[in-house]
């Protein structure tokens, strides 16, 4: 397996930029905190793994991604437990539920609704899906989000996760069954 070039690293962090966001986002609820964690993800891939084959770097890049999440949550542990003062600054996130990344994809995208009632629905379908999604287990959402959002294999999942390949499914089977009950009780058709 041949070691990834500049150009090779450079077109792979293009690829999973939005999807990377995307998972950031879910964990940290902040866009602007989400956009860091991604962005100091891609710096420390590149600077001490730009080296190694361009097969592997997906699973390197999501183990790196996993860890910076964890630490931004013990870094706010530590510091709401000094701050608890700052408590009422910290979640002042704004407009959680608009997602500037999908608005640009649904935009640019080819697809053409047949009136503004379908197009509105559609939008506030998926917004409900993510409130949920955002809404599960940590665990749950990460593997959740590893294996249905990122498409990686259960194999694949467990490495990025740090954790055995029937975890893994044991948090993907919950987290499914979790987001059909709450999504079936809020009146949407399986």
């Amino acid at each position: 397996m041949s070691l990834a070039t500049a150009a090779e690293l450079s077109d792979f962090l293009q690829s999973i930029e939005k999807r990377a966001f995307k998972r950031a986002v879910y964990h940290v609820g902040n866009d602007e905190v989400a956009l860091d964690i991604v962005q100091d993800s891609m710096m420390r891939l590149a600077e001490h793994y730009g080296d190694k084959p361009v097969g592997e770097l997906l699973l390197l890049f999501q183990r790196i991604l996993g860890n910076a999440i964890m630490d931004w949550f013990r870094r706010q542990s530590v510091q709401k437990s000094v701050f608890a003062s700052l408590d009422d600054l910290l979640d002042d996130s704004g407009d959680a539920d608009c997602d500037v990344l999908d608005s640009l994809h649904v935009a640019q995208s080819s697809w053409v609704f047949e009136n503004p009632q379908d197009n509105a629905e559609r939008m506030q379908t998926l917004q409900c899906i993510e409130r949920e999604i955002s809404l599960l287990p940590p665990r749950q959402r990460e593997a959740f989000l590893l294996r249905y959002w990122e498409e990686l294999d259960v194999r694949e999942t467990a490495a990025a996760m740090g954790c055995s390949e029937g975890s893994v499914k044991v948090h993907c089977s919950r987290a499914v069954q979790a987001l059909l009950r709450s999504l079936l009780g809020k009146g949407m058709q399986s």
